[in-house]
């Protein structure tokens, strides 16, 4: 036999082994329900209402007719002021927290996170409700309105101020010690020290950063739509074309204007985190701060403000939940919590969306976990392996309001035998599952990194099945990684709005959902309700996962006190 017939039966060999056979369905899954759509709303982009093709004539009658350009400019805008602040404020926070001895550390850490359980729209509620028509303090707006651009930069910053936070404050904790030594002991300046020590030390999170930050503020479409008013953006455009004016045809057109900038700043991402370099060495020494008064009286301060704002976003809310008609009738009752009375789908909504959350986090979980296990540990081929890593990688750089919709046009295909998911709370915990997929991929894949691959080496030479490494050490090991996707993926599916937007029915209401219809309906208590029930939620969950890792770590992880 050649040598050439021994490869391809080698890998003839391995690609029906199950791992590859798992590998192989689950990039048919992530291709059936991911590829296809965008390629379904890009082939609707380039055809009429009628569904004749007419190439890029949709794309000329968009940027001629529709005042993209305008529109595009306040979208990019938008995104880059608040890009800027968020990133300042949280690179700030961040030093604070890492490079000064203030009080209550942990506290602040915790109340900078409050954004992660809440929707995104939730700050724009709560700045209505100060610094609208009828605010307390819309006396500060000094002649401006909340409602625009000022709004949604304002809301667009608390809201995506944790995401960044995360990213910047694992920046500055690797800070080698060493080096603040030697700059001490060449008598640099603090600023100097930071010039040259600090924020050399921590470039690659600040980009990082900041095209997260970027990304969330071109594609958030809840901020806009509850407190953006008349300032047109892309995200809102295509809900205006295609929700109020039934026009698929330019809705898809935008959808791939708004794609772009969320593809570029993925591959930008991509590329810096390869040239990225290691900080921390088996040498380094971690950077402990001394005690400052001045310094940490003023860090106090600062972190004090950004915790008032943080909790001022929930407290906001929940207080104009139990107002009766706010603000002529101040006095209180429950009257905004009985849903049923309002727009949004009542209580049946927000069960509905802890179904739906439950369902995307105890299915999405393992699937998740498994598809890294397979790429990471299996005998799969590397190149098959490698092609389901990219693949996983994909639904990062696709907002969800573009999934949403392309998933809307896809299976609403009369040639295609999915249709009958339209509506359903299938598509809806599928859509969830893609759309969050790659960070629970990644959070994943790093557990199972932290193992050393000497674990299938020895089995191997024990001629031991995989299976049974996999059941009594790998999986024990990473069960708190397995936890951590769970929760996420179980907050992400409570709060999202822009993947469901476009696919929820009658049937399947969601509770952020509701929250829209009824701000939309000027039902603004009991939307503050349904929000306040959906942090209450999150939180609980959270908690949960805490003491569920907590009792998790204590019986799996004692190995690591040694």
């Amino acid at each position: 036999m050649s040598v050439m017939a021994k490869a391809n039966a080698k890998s003839a060999k391995f690609m029906l082994q199950p791992s590859s056979l798992l590998i192989f369905a689950l990039i048919v899954f992530l291709t059936v329900f991911m590829v296809l759509p965008l390629l379904t709303i890009f082939i609707e982009s380039l055809k009429d209402q009628s569904g004749l093709f007419v190439g890029v004539q949709n794309y000329i009658e968009f940027f001629t007719e529709y005042a993209a350009l305008h529109i595009v400019s306040n979208t990019l805008t938008i995104a880059v002021v608040s890009t800027i602040i968020t990133v300042v404020l949280a690179y700030s926070f961040a030093l604070c927290l890492s490079h000064t001895s203030v009080r209550f550390k942990t506290f602040f850490r915790s109340i900078a996170l409050i954004p992660l359980l809440t929707p995104s729209l939730l700050s724009a509620m709560a700045l209505t409700q100060l610094f609208g028509a009828q605010g307390y303090l819309n006396n500060l707006m000094m002649g401006q309105s909340i409602y625009g651009p000022i709004g949604i930069v304002i809301g667009m910053t608390i809201a995506h101020f944790p995401h960044v936070f995360i990213i910047l404050s694992t920046a500055i904790n690797l800070s080698d010690s060493r080096l603040y030594e030697a700059a001490t002991a060449l008598k640099a300046g603090r600023y100097k020290t930071f010039l040259t020590v600090t924020l050399p030390g921590t470039k690659y999170g600040l980009v990082s950063a900041s095209i997260v930050s970027f990304t969330l503020c071109v594609t958030d479409f809840g901020i806009p739509k509850v407190i953006g008013g008349q300032y047109s953006m892309l995200a809102t455009e295509i809900y205006k074309q295609v929700v109020g004016q039934q026009n698929f045809t330019i809705g898809a057109v935008i959808s791939m204007v708004l794609l772009a900038p969320a593809v570029v700043a993925f591959f930008i991402d991509r590329h810096v985190r390869k040239r990225q370099s290691v900080v921390l060495t088996a040498k380094s020494v971690p950077f402990s701060p001394d005690i400052q008064r001045g310094r940490d009286l003023v860090a106090l301060a600062f972190c004090s403000s950004v915790a008032l704002v943080m909790v001022a976003i929930i407290a906001i809310p929940a207080y104009a939940s139990f107002i009766k008609f706010w603000p002529y009738d101040m006095s209180f009752t429950l009257r905004n919590y009985e849903f049923h009375r309002f727009s949004g789908g009542g209580w049946e909504a927000y069960f509905n969306s802890i179904k739906m959350a439950l369902l995307t986090a105890t299915i999405g979980a393992p699937i998740v976990a498994g598809g890294a296990y397979l790429a990471e540990k299996s005998k799969a081929p590397k190149w098959f392996r490698d092609a389901y890593q990219s693949a996983a990688l994909l639904p990062l750089a696709v907002p969800g309001l573009v999934l949403g919709l392309s998933t809307l046009l896809y299976i609403n295909n009369p040639s295609n035998p999915l249709t009958y998911l339209y509506g359903s709370m299938t598509i809806l915990v599928v859509s969830t599952l893609i759309h969050y997929y790659t960070v629970s991929h990644f959070t994943a894949v790093t557990a199972l990194r932290q193992l050393d691959s000497e674990f299938e080496l020895v089995s191997d030479s024990l001629k031991a099945p995989r299976s049974k490494i996999l059941m009594k050490v790998t999986l024990p090991l990473c069960v708190p990684a397995l936890l951590d996707i769970w929760i996420y993926l179980f907050l992400n599916a409570m709060t999202t709005v822009s993947a469901a937007v476009f696919l929820y029915s009658h049937n399947t209401s969601l509770a952020s959902i509701a929250v829209i219809n009824m701000d939309d309906a000027g039902e603004y208590a009991a939307a503050a309700a349904m929000a306040v029930v959906i942090v209450a939620t999150c939180i609980g969950a959270r908690l949960l996962h805490l003491a569920a890792s907590a009792f998790v770590s204590k019986r799996t992880q004692q190995w690591r006190a040694g």
